[in-house]
């Protein structure tokens, strides 16, 4: 089943960067990213580290060991095959993100999106770890959520398609994405204010 994206997806999507899904537990469709990392976990071999910094630093090795020294191709490593792949050691820059990160662009993504919800006994379904009142009478039955990207609303539809309720989608703001709070649960208990953008 289709959920809403994670929080790191959205700040990626707010970067303009693709995303390729891989469906969950199916870790055949990317066979080439599971067996890398199969073959780093059994080389760093993660049960005989004292800690995780010991376990990170195993891994860093062992990641350099595969790229840059183990013959891959025709004798040859990752390195020497695919050489413009290599890091090209700049710094991420917050400045360039602050400048040219788009909320318009999740809201445009999420917009696609229409997630099943269980209302609970209460009448209310959780979107991101906030809790939305659709209505006593719709208990039990499954609603669908989707963004109005223009308005920055949750948009509430019955099985039918029939439009239930709509609320604000405070979560959905720059300043929670990009500090990947937006499932942040202390944003509703009033310790920290929601977004005003």
């Amino acid at each position: 089943m289709v959920d809403l994206p994670a929080e790191l997806t959205l700040w990626l999507l707010g970067l303009d960067i693709g995303i390729t899904f891989n469906p969950p537990r199916r870790p055949q469709d990317n066979g080439v990213i599971e067996r890398s990392q199969g073959t780093g976990k059994r080389w760093a071999e993660p049960g005989a580290c004292a800690n995780a910094a010991e376990l990170q630093r195993r891994l860093k090795d062992m990641d350099v060991i595969q790229r840059e020294e183990y013959p891959s191709f025709k004798g040859r490593s990752r390195l020497a095959v695919y050489p413009g792949l290599q890091h090209s050691s700049r710094a991420y820059s917050r400045q360039w993100e602050r400048q040219h990160w788009r909320l318009d662009l999740v809201l445009e993504h999420l917009a696609g999106y229409a997630v099943p919800r269980q209302v609970d006994s209460s009448g209310s379904v959780s979107v991101y770890n906030k809790t939305h009142y659709v209505g006593k009478r719709y208990t039990g039955k499954m609603v669908y959520v989707s963004v109005d990207p223009l308005r920055r609303e949750w948009l509430f539809r019955d099985a039918q398609g029939n439009h239930v309720r709509t609320q604000p989608a405070e979560q959905l703001c720059r300043e929670r994405i990009v500090t990947l709070k937006v499932s942040d649960r202390r944003q509703r208990s009033g310790r920290q204010k929601w977004c005003q953008d």
